[in-house]
């Protein structure tokens, strides 16, 4: 299976009581609907770190059940402690998902020996592939390129990177690494043209839960070689981009998901509603674009 094209970080529901399982199902449609090529459950953007353990297997649960192996779901299961992200990804995988995504153990501050054997623990503890999530400034840790090349080489199942680093030499570096069948997928929304330009083939995208045919329109136009038709896509998209990270993700795309009548706003605890002033500037911006 390949994984590359508009994947969705997608958001999670809430009702007072919990995952609002019915919504979370009825936005896995929408996605699909208008061309997302990807689900990832218990992302960033999903809030996994405010999910307790059987909420966080109870999404993937409902996201394997929705999408019916129409797209592949990558289900978002790592943590800082080791033992922990392999029970995740066990999960994930006994659930069905097709691959898992698995964030650099933040906090922690390991050294690239201690990525390595993290990462290597996850990828034997599992058949299903496995795609790093690199994300420095959320991790307090890079994984260099020599640790991703050194994965890829031991680990067969691990297939691929989510790059959030924001850094696109390094994009570049990994490919020249690791080869053009290791997926590189952006993680900056901002960046998905860019980084297809040097080998990267799709995006785990923020934004597609709002616009998910437009981010997908781009990615398709990339993949297709049609670089200036992206381009300008892209570009038409970046002050919308930009208003999603007014405030931390993903407050304010959840925010959006609220007035756009997708989803609940709520977030939950330490994230909190949006500060009044940031909050005009995103209808602004909403409205600019016809979603209000």
């Amino acid at each position: 299976m390949e994984f590359k094209g508009s994947i969705v970080a997608l958001v999670t529901p809430f009702t007072e009581h919990g995952v609002d399982e019915r919504n979370l199902a009825e936005l896995v449609e929408f996605q699909i609907k208008n061309g997302t090529q990807g689900i990832v459950p218990c992302g960033t953007t999903g809030e996994s770190p405010t999910l307790s353990h059987e909420e966080h297997d109870r999404v993937i649960e409902i996201v394997v059940d929705t999408v019916r192996g129409r797209v592949p779901v990558i289900a978002g299961t790592g943590s800082n402690a080791t033992l922990e992200a392999v029970r995740l990804t066990k999960h994930a995988a006994e659930a069905g998902a097709d691959a898992a995504l698995v964030v650099t153990p933040y906090y922690n501050k390991p050294t690239q020996k201690g990525l390595y054997l993290h990462f290597k623990a996850v990828a034997d503890s599992v058949k299903i592939p496995i795609i790093l999530y690199n994300i420095e400034g959320r991790c307090a840790r890079n994984i260099e390129t020599a640790t991703v090349q050194r994965l890829a080489k031991d680990c067969k199942n691990i297939v691929g990177v989510k790059e959030a680093s924001g850094n696109l030499e390094q994009a570049q570096a990994v490919r020249l690494a690791c080869g053009k069948k290791f997926a590189i997928l952006s993680g900056d929304d901002a960046l998905t043209v860019p980084m297809m330009k040097l080998g990267g083939v799709g995006v785990i995208s923020v934004l597609a839960n709002i616009l998910p045919r437009e981010v997908a329109e781009v990615v398709n136009l990339m993949l297709k070689g049609k670089v200036k038709e992206a381009e300008e896509k892209q570009e038409r998209l970046l002050p919308l981009i930009k208003a999603m990270f007014l405030e931390t993700n993903p407050v304010p795309v959840k925010t959006s998901c609220g007035l756009m009548g997708l989803c609940s706003p709520v977030v939950r605890l330490p994230m909190c509603a949006m500060e009044p002033a940031n909050l005009a500037k995103l209808k602004s911006v909403l409205k600019q674009y016809n979603l209000l």
